[in-house]
C-alpha cells in the first residue's frame, strides 16, 4: 500500500476544517498513569488508494513488541483504537497527487509502570510501516516533601519595604 504517515505525540490535538491543532506537541516521556495523551496523525495515500476504504488501528505496544493490556471490569483488555476512512479525489487536486488526512485521537491516563518504554504502532488495513509509531517513555511521578516539614530561613540583610 502507498501510505506515508507522520505519528506525534501531544498534550492535545484536535482537526478542525482539515487542518491539525496541537498543543504541547513532540514529546518523548511523560509521568507514568498521570497525564492524559493525545496522537497527531498525517496521512498521505496515493492517488490510486484514496477511492477505497480502509481501517486504521493503534496499538500500545512495549518495548518487546507485544501488545500492552489494561486491567478492566471486564478483564484484560488491549490498549488500541481502530478506525475507518475512505477519501475520495477531491476537486482540484492534480491527477496523480497524493491525498492528506489528518487525524487526531485523544487518550485518558493509562495505568502504566513506570521507567518503561512503549510505542504506538499505527496499522492500515493489516500492514505497520516500519516507520509509522510514535514512541515514548514512562517517568515515576515526582516525590513531593511532607507537609510539616522544615520551615525556610530567612536570610540576614536589608528587607524590602512594602
Amino acid at each position: 500500500m502507498a501510505v506515508k504517515a507522520t505519528l506525534l505525540l501531544c498534550d492535545a490535538a484536535q482537526v478542525c476544517d482539515g487542518k491539525l491543532y496541537i498543543l504541547g506537541g513532540g514529546w518523548s516521556m511523560t509521568v507514568a498513569g498521570m497525564a492524559p495523551m493525545a496522537i497527531a496523525m498525517r496521512l498521505e495515500l496515493a492517488w490510486s488508494e484514496a477511492p477505497t476504504p480502509h481501517h486504521w488501528e493503534l496499538v500500545l505496544q512495549d518495548e518487546s513488541g507485544e501488545q500492552v493490556t489494561i486491567e478492566t471490569p471486564d478483564g484484560p483488555q488491549p490498549v488500541e483504537i481502530r478506525g475507518d476512512f475512505q477519501l475520495g479525489t477531491p476537486q482540484g487536486v492534480p491527477l496523480g497527487s497524493d491525498i492528506p488526512l489528518n487525524l487526531a485521537v485523544t487518550i485518558g491516563p493509562l495505568p502504566l509502570p513506570a521507567n518503561s518504554r512503549y510505542r504506538w504502532q499505527l496499522v492500515i488495513d493489516g500492514e505497520a510501516g516500519e516507520s509509522w509509531q510514535a514512541q515514548f517513555s514512562t517517568l515515576a511521578p515526582p516525590q513531593f516533601a511532607p507537609q510539616g516539614g522544615p520551615q525556610a530561613q530567612v536570610p540576614p540583610g536589608p528587607r524590602p519595604v512594602d
